[in-house]
């Protein structure tokens, strides 16, 4: 079953959260530590993210320097296949435009089939740390990401050539943003990107992090009378840092609302921003919950136990 069939098929809010893939050098014990810490709470599906190569600059014999490209977290499709091996649950690689040809998506998409995961989620992603605006690898936004995985489906190699055996189709969501993407215009621009989206495939649309669940409601709103119908997944974070206070609203472009951001400003230390972050997070998971919500998707990066505690008190 499919994550919009879950999530279509369920009497009630379905679970799910992502991970981080570990970095370089390291084993999948923290990987196994978070899935083991939140499997009671029957998650539907566990998100896997995927990293873009970096470039960094290395010191060589003759004292010059070289630039190389770097994966810190590479792993993602070996490390969705090892848990939905162990823990026969539903992963969901995350597939991106940045730092990704179309030729390694294809594949990617290749490996995926192999291994049985036909579950993604598709997303521009972010520009790489040593660029000011995004740069394009192969495709410049996710729904011509999403055309390529269309005629994979379609049993439709990239250079044209039809594929012997046609493969079990790709079933996949994508982001949106209830506060508009930074590089938006304007919501009413989102709206229609939301929509060539839907339009085109998309099963269903998660939304980024957002502290505010009034936004969340009018977003929703906002799509369906433009014609959007598929489910919208809002995701939350529970904040653990007393300095996310500034550092979330510059980097997701997300507004603190004033209530949560003044208490806060009255933390002295993470651990009391902790508290906060899980009090609030709990009130709006209760909220979405109470609205009837299809799923709620946690952004559980360095915030496994914070999760925890908001999902023993909603789920």
């Amino acid at each position: 079953m499919s994550v919009v069939e879950k999530i279509k098929s369920a009497k009630s809010t379905v679970f799910s959260f992502e991970l981080l893939p570990p970095l370089k050098g390291n084993g999948m014990d923290s990987v196994f530590r978070t899935i083991d810490a939140l499997r009671e709470f029957d998650p539907k599906y566990i998100n896997i993210t995927t990293h873009r190569s970096e470039f960094v600059y290395r010191e060589t014999a003759n004292g010059m320097f070289e630039r190389l490209a770097e994966r810190h977290r590479p792993g993602t499709v070996a490390i969705a296949a090892a848990i939905q091996n162990k823990y026969d649950i539903t992963v969901v690689p995350h597939i991106l435009c940045s730092g990704f040809t179309p030729e390694e998506t294809e594949y990617v998409l290749i490996d995926l089939q192999f291994l049985g995961i036909t579950d993604l989620l598709l997303l521009r992603g972010d520009k790489a740390r040593h660029d000011k605006a995004f740069v394009p690898t192969g495709y410049s936004n996710a729904t011509e990401l999403q055309q390529q995985i269309n005629r994979f489906n379609d049993a439709v190699f990239l250079n044209g050539d039809k594929m012997k055996t046609p493969p079990r189709p790709f079933s996949y969501g994508m982001a949106c943003y209830p506060e508009k993407h930074e590089e938006a215009p304007n919501l009413q621009s989102d709206l229609m990107w939301a929509k060539k989206k839907a339009d085109a495939g998309a099963g269903y649309l998660v939304t980024q992090m957002f502290f505010d669940n009034q936004k969340y409601y009018d977003f929703v709103k906002k799509c369906r009378e433009t014609g959007i119908t598929v489910p919208i997944v809002p995701g939350l974070k529970p904040i653990t840092l007393k300095d996310q206070l500034t550092v979330l609203p510059k980097i997701f472009h997300t507004d603190i609302p004033e209530a949560f951001a003044g208490e806060l400003a009255k933390c002295k230390t993470d651990a009391e921003a902790v508290e906060v972050g899980v009090e609030w997070c709990t009130q709006q998971a209760l909220d979405l919950t109470a609205q009837g919500v299809p799923s709620i998707h946690f952004y559980s990066m360095m915030a496994t136990q914070s999760v925890k505690r908001v999902a023993e008190k909603v789920f």
